[in-house]
């Protein structure tokens, strides 16, 4: 009897399970219904403003939820522990947790690496703005065991690359065009980053600077109603302690000029600190001919001592960067082994040079060792410890009126802009976490200061270097992220004539006859390619029986003066275009004949998506 209890049990779960799937999957019909009557009823604006609606309340939602989880679990391990349990944790889970996310990237993601803003820009331009359904959840599981878990990065990069994937997602769900996709991509991106640090304009700016670099657009209400959603429910939802927030600070004064131009000047060259550092360790993990779980045990090791020795380093460190722009700067020693020591003011300048030094190292091993996160909480963290240190460095040479608030508040946008390339994001960030509108100026004078000087070490960000320089991603030049659009596959005529080696005159003629082309193809027996005979090469002698069966292929034939690969990209293939001035180059892989590529057919695509880009 008891067994046949238990079997009715489970036929009454699994019943439940498949009664809500069923439901589930009507809700979500009745929902995807609903969209596509009101998207044969609205006009194309009218429906791309409630799509930015939908996808900002989407993606801000998932970030305002990924924003608490982690805020809770730092909190327990920092404010609801004693200090041996605190050491404890920072020994285990920093560890733990590049290796869990190791872990899942392996089993349940089939080890898809590629993450971060690099990754949207890639999709962007080489995959029309397809991103994979998997990344609308992905980053958000791998960044909150990885940062929550204590990982020295930030949440803000798997935020917005999650909105991407929720716009453009939403965008194939409704048959959306190229240009709507990347809209309400860029939309669920600036969302992300909105509710993350209660910053609209910000949002908006990271959109642009970043995201949208070399797309040309006219529609931005999806991306202002999208940041307004993101920013609201991050406003309505979170709680002060959450949020990204500074109130303490003083007004700007012009007779601190100097300070904060040196400021930039320290904020620039840490910027390229931190970047080459960064570059240094992931060329290191690269590097290594280990598996993907032994570099993630090496990097959570190293993080898990950083932790130890500075728990600022441990997670976002947001909390580290508050209390010292709120004057409390003893807290940012609390968790240390300083704590047992007498408190002198060089024990603090010490401390904050030392994490600051050592962040660059702790966020990039949490990286590229295995975890998931960004450079965004990095790079404010840094800039927030390096306005401190160099306030607290000028006090120590007797100059006290220094505003120190104000330096370390305007370090942080500082830095950013330095590292990301996006001044205007790190400006319009702190301006409105800080309601430092007040402090545009330094905040400009800064930014301004460490951008020009990360551009002066590199024209384009390290991050994307390679893949622009690969032609993987777009740059402000319009008429090349055109060309990058056109996809070899397309180009390709394969529809081509070949012939042997070994025949001769008489066969090329037969040839000739039944064609159309003024190119034809050499193989060898082994079906490889051995070069082109041109109409034109044989028209002096193809009226003249007499050589028909003297003449062989192999004297007819040249080589081309080029060949394309087929992994070859677009603007390298009109560079071999141009260098031989021919019309028709041959497409090889593995020696072996593809087919032929004209100038031509390049053009003609290159004509039409100038007209579709260009239109309204």
């Amino acid at each position: 009897m008891s067994q046949f209890n238990r079997l009715r049990k489970y036929h009454s779960f699994f019943r439940f399970k498949k009664d809500f799937e069923q439901y589930s999957l009507k809700s979500a019909r009745s929902y995807e219904l609903i969209l596509h009557w009101l998207h044969n009823k609205m006009n194309r604006n009218q429906f791309l403003l409630l799509s930015g609606i939908i996808v900002g309340c989407s993606a801000g939602l998932a970030g305002v939820i990924l924003k608490i989880l982690v805020h809770y679990i730092h909190y327990v391990i920092t404010d609801k522990v004693h200090f041996s349990t605190q050491i404890i944790f920072y020994i285990v889970f920093p560890f733990l947790g590049i290796v869990l996310t190791t872990l899942i990237v392996i089993w349940f993601f089939r080890g898809q690496s590629r993450k971060g803003i690099p990754a949207i820009l890639h999709e962007i331009a080489q995959n029309s703005s397809l991103i994979p359904p998997v990344k609308m959840y992905s980053q958000i599981l791998q960044s909150a065991v990885t940062v929550g878990l204590g990982g020295s990065a930030g949440l803000e990069s798997p935020i917005a690359v999650t909105g991407a994937a929720l716009g453009a997602n939403y965008a194939r769900t409704y048959n959306l065009g190229y240009k709507e996709r990347t809209l309400l991509l860029a939309a669920g991106a600036t969302a992300g980053i909105a509710a993350a640090f209660n910053a609209p304009i910000a949002g908006m700016m990271f959109a642009f600077e970043i995201l949208l670099t070399g797309v040309v657009f006219s529609d931005f209400m999806p991306l202002i109603v999208a940041a307004v959603c993101g920013s609201l429910l991050s406003k309505i939802i979170l709680q002060e302690e959450v949020l990204f927030h500074f109130e303490s600070r003083t007004a700007f004064n012009y007779h601190n000029l100097p300070y904060y131009i040196a400021l930039g000047l320290l904020s620039g060259l840490y910027a390229r600190y931190y970047v080459v550092v960064s570059q240094k360790v992931e060329h290191f993990f690269h590097g290594l001919k280990w598996t993907a779980l032994q570099r993630a045990i090496l990097g959570g090791l190293l993080v898990s001592i950083l932790c130890i020795l500075l728990p600022p380093l441990f997670g976002e460190g947001y909390n580290s960067v508050k209390s010292l722009a709120n004057g409390n700067h003893q807290a940012i020693l609390q968790n240390s082994f300083f704590r047992y020591l007498p408190l002198q003011s060089w024990m603090i300048l010490v401390f904050a040079g030392c994490v600051c030094l050592l962040k660059a190292f702790a966020a990039s091993i949490t990286i590229q060792s295995g975890g998931n996160g960004g450079n965004f909480a990095p790079s404010l963290f840094s800039g927030g410890f390096l306005g401190f240190f160099f306030a607290m460095c000028c006090q120590t040479i007797g100059i006290t009126d220094i505003p120190i608030t104000n330096l370390v508040i305007v370090g942080m946008a500082g830095v950013m802009a330095g590292v990301l390339y996006a001044p205007l994001t790190a400006i319009f960030l702190i301006a409105e976490s800080s309601s430092g509108y007040d402090l545009f100026i330094p905040l400009m004078i800064v930014s301004t200061i460490s951008f020009l000087m990360a551009k002066w070490f590199s024209p384009i960000s390290p991050e994307i270097k390679e893949l622009a320089k690969d032609g993987k991603i777009f740059t402000r030049a319009h008429d090349k992220n055109i060309l990058l659009l056109l996809k070899m596959d397309d180009l390709i005529e394969k529809d081509i004539q070949s012939i042997c080696i070994d025949a001769n005159l008489r066969q090329v003629i037969e040839l000739v006859k039944e064609g159309s082309r003024n190119v034809i193809a050499v193989i060898n027996q082994q079906q490889l390619f051995e070069g082109i005979i041109m109409l034109d090469d044989i028209r002096p002698i193809m009226f003249n029986p007499d050589l028909y069966d003297k003449v062989t292929v192999k004297k007819l034939m040249q080589a081309p003066l080029a060949v394309v690969h087929l992994n070859d990209n677009i603007n390298l293939v009109i560079k071999k275009f141009d260098e031989t001035h021919v019309w028709n180059l041959p497409v090889v892989q593995d020696k072996r004949l593809i087919g032929f590529i004209s100038k031509s057919s390049i053009l003609n695509k290159y004509r039409l998506l100038l007209q579709e880009y260009s239109e309204g």
